[in-house]
């Protein structure tokens, strides 16, 4: 007898749902966010490697392209009018003068603040839009190195940095990031990205079924695993007074607020978390507990962006390490 042909998921699970009502706490919010699993306008920013946000607006505005940019983030740009496709079309964007990302992919590297002349790591760095940002910040000065264990996704990350102008700046390794941590003598770093492996769920589409396919609570706790094995083994390679930013783009408090909650429990005096206020993006309301277990006040300083129509969800963590 022939195999039954598994059915495919053709909507976002309803378990999903379920979940993201008790993150929201309010129907009003769960509405508001249950509206945002659409398509987003295209947004960018320049490259400041090679340019100007001056220069980009000048050449945009002579090619009829209109545009917006938010107030957090001066380089850059949403996409008024025309298609991606005519923005691909575009010798600045051929040139690398222009990198196409989703506005919430640019706030960790905002948050983290790197600064030229410092070392700096991105454990999970591909395909490479925080890492060709952080490089742009740090004017390519500084010892700044960036990882990834995907082959696929690695040689993404060569080939963009390449391009972007960041190639010979940024030392590049594929390995685990747990395994890539061993080999740095503890207190290495000024500043550490993980902006971790996830679930994805705020980046799920209703119209792209690919986006939430294989979403199961199973993912959410394989993640979260991968997730601590990573933050436990980066932060004691941070040094004292430095900062770790932790980034997701899902919803999953077990991949967001349990995962700094675990690291305040295994290093209970020196992880500080910094407020962070970015204007013109709003904050959903912090968690107090989930599945009843309790979360530390102080987690509440954390950052969960309220989706949009132009800004996905994503959660970051600013962590100092108290000296």
């Amino acid at each position: 007898m022939a195999k039954k042909k598994k059915k495919q998921r053709t909507q976002i699970p309803e378990e999903f749902f379920e979940r993201l009502k008790k993150i929201c706490q309010t129907p009003t919010l769960f509405s508001q966010v249950s509206k945002t699993f659409t398509e987003r306008p295209t947004t960018f920013r320049a490259n400041t490697i090679k340019t100007t946000p001056e220069k980009v607006k000048e050449i945009l505005t002579q090619n009829g392209f209109k545009v917006t940019q938010p107030t957090w983030y001066k380089d850059a740009f949403i996409l008024q009018n025309k298609s991606k496709k005519d923005l691909m079309s575009l010798d600045i964007y051929e040139n690398g003068e222009i990198y196409i990302q989703s506005l919430a992919s640019m706030v960790p590297p905002v948050v983290l603040e790197p600064q030229p002349g410092e070392t700096v790591l991105d454990l999970t760095a591909a395909p490479g839009s925080k890492t060709s940002q952080i490089a742009a910040m740090m004017n390519l000065e500084g010892d700044f190195t960036a990882n990834d264990v995907n082959k696929v996704r690695f040689f993404k990350l060569q080939h963009n940095l390449e391009n972007l102008g960041a190639g010979d700046f940024v030392k590049l390794r594929m390995e685990h990031g747990a395994s890539l941590c061993r080999e740095f003598e503890d207190e290495t770093f000024d500043k550490i990205l993980l902006d971790a492996p996830c679930s994805a769920e705020t980046r799920f589409n209703e119209s792209e079924r690919k986006t939430f396919l294989y979403w199961n609570k199973h993912k959410i706790k394989d993640m979260a695993y991968k997730q601590r094995q990573l933050i436990l083994s980066a932060w004691p390679k941070l040094k004292k007074g430095g900062v770790l930013v932790y980034s997701t783009c899902t919803f999953a408090p077990e991949e967001n607020e349990l995962q700094v909650q675990k690291l305040m429990q295994r290093f209970p005096e020196e992880v500080k978390i910094e407020p962070i206020n970015l204007d013109g993006l709003k904050p959903m309301p912090s968690l107090k507990s989930w599945n009843d277990k309790g979360i530390d006040p102080a987690i509440a300083d954390t950052l969960r962006i309220m989706p949009t129509k132009e800004v996905e969800g994503f959660y970051i963590a600013k962590l100092i390490k108290n000296d």
